[in-house]
């Protein structure tokens, strides 16, 4: 059990850690090469909407770096300052994919519903759980560690249903890239490679919600209160 709890924590650390070097470098590389259509981020959102009869959606800017993202609830496209402006591989493929859910959510597409359906039931279990931990460590009551590790359940379920709406989203986009013209023969890799480790972040998530599970799996087996 030791050993287990050893490599758990070696894969709680180390997975984030390269998944965040893996997305940050490469979105580095893209935001520094630009777009041969010279597109901004707004313009290649407006035209993939325009063109999937979604004209009545909103594109709006939001702060931050990397938060781009699509509001269901409000019908609305988000991008951040890099990618509304910008002209960059990386600002195009990214509104391109945060066009993708718009399109998922238009369509219905059943992961993504499925996702939209039990975000409030997984948003507290998963919230349960933390408070559940505390009190059995700060009690020492074991049962209790292990009720929170089964409420941890809830967020990887969440985890695991995003990825396919996120892989979806990033086919759709790549695609549409393509099919607009939006991309070159120049393009493509570096806006496939954007979008494969934006993908890579939601596996890795996965895999570390099962490397903490785990490790208050072996560090507490065996003992109880």
């Amino acid at each position: 059990m030791y050993v287990l709890c050893l490599i758990s924590i070696a894969l709680m650390l180390l997975i984030p850690l390269i998944s965040t070097i893996t997305l940050r470098t490469t979105y580095s590389k893209c935001l520094n090469k630009e777009s041969s259509n010279k597109l901004t981020g707004y313009d290649v959102a407006r035209k993939i909407l325009d063109n999937n009869e979604l004209n009545s959606l909103y594109i709006i800017e939001t702060g931050g770096t990397m938060t781009d993202n699509y509001d269901s609830n409000r019908k609305t496209v988000r991008l951040s300052p890099d990618v509304f402006h910008g002209s960059s591989i990386a600002a195009v493929a990214i509104a391109a994919h945060e066009c993708g859910h718009a399109i998922q959510d238009k369509e219905s597409y059943s992961w993504f519903r499925a996702r939209h359906s039990i975000f409030p039931v997984v948003s507290l279990g998963e919230r349960a759980s933390y408070i559940v931990l505390i009190l059995g460590l700060v009690l020492g009551i074991i049962n209790l560690v292990y009720l929170a590790v089964a409420l941890m359940a809830f967020g990887l379920l969440f985890e695991i249903v995003t990825l396919p709406v996120e892989l979806d989203a990033s086919k759709r986009a790549l695609a549409m890239l393509d099919e607009y013209g939006i991309v070159t023969d120049e393009d493509r890799p570096y806006a496939a490679k954007m979008l494969k480790a934006a993908a890579f972040t939601y596996i890795a998530a996965i895999l570390t919600t099962l490397a903490q599970m785990l490790y208050y799996i072996s560090r507490y087996s065996g003992r109880r209160r």
